[in-house]
């Protein structure tokens, strides 16, 4: 699958459904966008502006990349997700992962978790979220979390993938234990470092009989004179960048998730899907 990373900003000007909308015309398989409600930058709350996308779309997956588990009862989550994936037709891709800003913890008096709180809680998480979807009445003890003979109903009308974006050794483990899809990005994880990563959720995984797609947040600029003009981006020609999203391929991410940078976002995702798409879809289906 290939997807687009949408701004979930809500400053003047700002479209990120009809950025959506465009995306879906164009013939991307997703659109992602990411979990950060504190901050002085003007942004809608995550939830909110996919469910109004979904609303605005037909086709196009949406998803969360990544939503942060500390803001949100897990139990709560898996409502929320089954209403999203019900409402939606069953477009929902639910981006999980332990929680990225202690500050933004701290400014919304939530806590700050240690780095193994926030990945006992994500994994506790899961286990209640996929409790509540497939059992009728579910209770669960963790440390961080629990439920008590909880009832949710209606169950989902089909199976919700669930994407963790993690790092650490821990996390990666239970990422292969436990998620249908492994999400880092590049600029946390560049290549050399994420091939390795990428072995430990596939060696997890396997340890339990399961297969997890491995998907790659990739910003990405057609038309940069070189991948120096941007940190941790692909950039450069349309041919170019299109090489340097195979190489990332070649790696084993499966699927990817583009993000245009620059000032012409629009322009960007035409040219994506024009001179890239195409011959990205052509690698995958070798």
């Amino acid at each position: 699958m290939f997807g687009v990373g949408i701004s979930a900003s809500a400053a003047p000007g700002a479209d990120p459904v009809g950025d959506a909308r465009l995306a879906e015309e164009l013939g991307f398989d997703f659109v992602s966008t990411s979990d950060h409600p504190c901050g002085t930058s003007p942004t809608y709350e995550i939830w909110t502006l996919l469910t109004w996308i979904a609303a605005a779309t037909s086709r196009i997956r949406v998803a969360t990349r990544v939503l942060g588990v500390p803001y949100r009862p897990p139990a709560m989550v898996a409502k929320m997700a089954e209403s999203l994936h019900r409402l939606s037709g069953g477009r929902l891709i639910l981006g999980l992962g332990g929680g990225y800003s202690d500050e933004e913890f701290r400014a919304f008096g939530l806590g700050v978790p240690t780095p193994r709180e926030k990945v006992d809680g994500m994994v506790e998480a899961i286990h209640i979220i996929r409790g509540l979807w497939s059992s009728p009445s579910y209770s669960y003890q963790g440390d961080r979390y629990h439920t008590l003979d909880a009832t949710m109903e209606p169950k989902p009308v089909s199976p919700i993938p669930i994407w963790l974006g993690t790092y650490g050794n821990r996390a990666l483990a239970a990422t292969g234990e436990l998620a249908d899809g492994w999400i880092p990005s590049l600029g946390f994880a560049p290549p050399e470092v994420a091939v390795g990563m990428r072995a430990r959720v596939l060696a997890s995984a396997g340890r339990v009989g399961r297969e997890v797609e491995c998907v790659y947040n990739v910003p990405v600029l057609v038309g940069g004179t070189s991948a120096s003009d941007e940190p941790f981006t692909v950039a450069g020609s349309a041919g170019e960048v299109v090489e340097g999203l195979l190489g990332l391929m070649r790696l084993g991410f499966t699927s990817l998730n583009l993000m245009p940078v620059g000032a012409d976002f629009r322009g960007q995702l035409e040219r994506l899907a024009t001179d890239v798409l195409p011959e990205l879809r052509a690698f995958s289906a070798i």
